[in-house]
C-alpha cells in the first residue's frame, strides 16, 4: 500500500499512548499527516482520564508502561465499551506469542510489535477503522429499524390491539389467511339504547360519547388480556384467548366486564364534564371452540373469529339491560367456585332451535358489579 494514499476512515479520532516520547511524537505526525485526528497521553491513567471525556475512534496502546499497564486499561475499556465502539490495537515490545494470545482474549482488536514499523501500524489503523465505520452503520441501520418498527406498532395499535400487530410484525408468515380451532372466550359489550340517541343528537355529541366509551374500555380490556377484534359502532368485539394463548380466559372475561361495568363511572364524568348524558352498557359473554385467524382476501384481510360461539355471545348480548353481565352456561362453569350470580332464567335465542341458560353476574373474585343507568 503506498503510504501517500487517502484512508478510507480520514477525520477519524485516535489516541495514542506510550510512555517513550520518541514513539508518541514519530506516530501523531504521521497519523496526522494522513488525516487522522490524533491525541498521545504517557501513561495508562492519563488515557483513562482522556478517554472519560472525549470521543474516541481507536486506540493505539502500549502494554509495558510505569504504573497501570496496558493490559490493564484494556481490562478497564472493555467493562463498558465492547470491540466494535471502541478498536484497541496493542503495541508490545514483547514477543512471547502467549503475551499477544492473552491481549486479543481480553478484548484487543490487534497487535503490533516494536520496533515500529509505520506501514504495518497504518495497515492495522486502517483495518479496524474500516471494521469500526461498517458496525456503526449496522447499529445506525438496526437503529432505524428499530424506530421503523415502533412507528409501525404505534400506528397498528390505533387499529389492531398490540398482540395482533406485533404478531403480524414478528411473523410474517401471519400474515397468510387462514386460521385454527381454538376454545376461547368471547365478549360482546354494547351501549343500551344509543341508537335513538345517536338519531336525535349532533354527530360531534354522538362521537365523543362513543370514543369516552370505547377509550375507557379499551384501557380496562387491555389490562385483563384481552384483545380487541373490532369496534361495531358503539359496540366492542373482545377475545380473551387469542391471538395468544391465556389461561383461564374464561374468568379473565368476567372479571374485565366487571372492571367495564365499574369504569363505566368514570366515563359518565367525562360526559357530565362536557355536557352530555350518562350512558350504560350491557355485555355478554360465551366460551367455546371457535376459528381464529386471517379472515379476508389477498388485497384486504382481518384478524377475527367465526363460528357458533362468536353467535351466541352476540344474541347473549342482546338480552341486558344497562349495567347487566350476562354469560352462558358454559363460561359459569368454567369460572368456578371465583364466580357470583344475582340469578340465572332460561331463554331460546333467535336462530337457535333449543333453550339455554344465562346467569346474571354479580361479581367474581370480590370484586362487584356496579350500577349504570340508561340512556
Amino acid at each position: 500500500m503506498n503510504e501517500h494514499e487517502q484512508p478510507a476512515s480520514e477525520g477519524a479520532r485516535i489516541l495514542v499512548v506510550d510512555d517513550n516520547e520518541m514513539n508518541r511524537d514519530l506516530l501523531s505526525r504521521r497519523l496526522q499527516k494522513r488525516g487522522y485526528r490524533v491525541s498521545v497521553v504517557q501513561d495508562g491513567r492519563a488515557a483513562l482520564e482522556w478517554l472519560e471525556g472525549n470521543p474516541c475512534d481507536l486506540v493505539l496502546l502500549d502494554i509495558m508502561m510505569p504504573g497501570i499497564s496496558g493490559i490493564e486499561v484494556l481490562n478497564r475499556l472493555r467493562e463498558t465499551r465492547d470491540v466494535s465502539e471502541l478498536p484497541i490495537i496493542m503495541a508490545t515490545a514483547k514477543g512471547d506469542q502467549s503475551d499477544i494470545v492473552d491481549a486479543l482474549k481480553r478484548g484487543a482488536n490487534d497487535y503490533v510489535t516494536k520496533p515500529l514499523e509505520f506501514p504495518v501500524v497504518l495497515a492495522r489503523v486502517q483495518t479496524q477503522l474500516a471494521l469500526k465505520a461498517a458496525n456503526d452503520q449496522v447499529r445506525r441501520l438496526a437503529e432505524e429499524v428499530e424506530r421503523r418498527n415502533a412507528f409501525i406498532r404505534s400506528v397498528f395499535g390505533r387499529y389492531l390491539t398490540d398482540e395482533v400487530a406485533e404478531t403480524l410484525l414478528d411473523s410474517p408468515e401471519a400474515l397468510s389467511l387462514g386460521g385454527e380451532r381454538r376454545e376461547m372466550t368471547i365478549m360482546l359489550a354494547d351501549l343500551r339504547s344509543f341508537s335513538s340517541f345517536a338519531a336525535q343528537h349532533d354527530p360531534q355529541e354522538v362521537m365523543q360519547i362513543v370514543n369516552n366509551f370505547l377509550s375507557k374500555m379499551t384501557e380496562v380490556i387491555i389490562a385483563h388480556g384481552g384483545t380487541i377484534d373490532e369496534f361495531i359502532g358503539d359496540a366492542i368485539l373482545a377475545l380473551f384467548g387469542a391471538p395468544r394463548p391465556l389461561e383461564n380466559h374464561a374468568s379473565c372475561a368476567v372479571a374485565c366486564a366487571v372492571a367495564m361495568q365499574q369504569a363505566m363511572d368514570e366515563v359518565n364524568r367525562l360526559n357530565a364534564d362536557a355536557g352530555l348524558p350518562d350512558v350504560a352498557i350491557g355485555i355478554g359473554i360465551n366460551t367455546g371452540e371457535v376459528v381464529v385467524g386471517n379472515i379476508g382476501s389477498e388485497k384486504r384481510a382481518k384478524y377475527g373469529v367465526v363460528g357458533h360461539h362468536v353467535n351466541m355471545a352476540s344474541r347473549i348480548e342482546a338480552y341486558t339491560t344497562g349495567g347487566q353481565i350476562l354469560i352462558s352456561e358454559r363460561t359459569r362453569w368454567d369460572c368456578g367456585d371465583l364466580l357470583r350470580v344475582k340469578d340465572d332464567f332460561r331463554v331460546r335465542p333467535k336462530g337457535f332451535d333449543h333453550e339455554i341458560t344465562l346467569y346474571d353476574v354479580a361479581g367474581i373474585d370480590g370484586a362487584a358489579v356496579g350500577s349504570a343507568s340508561a340512556v
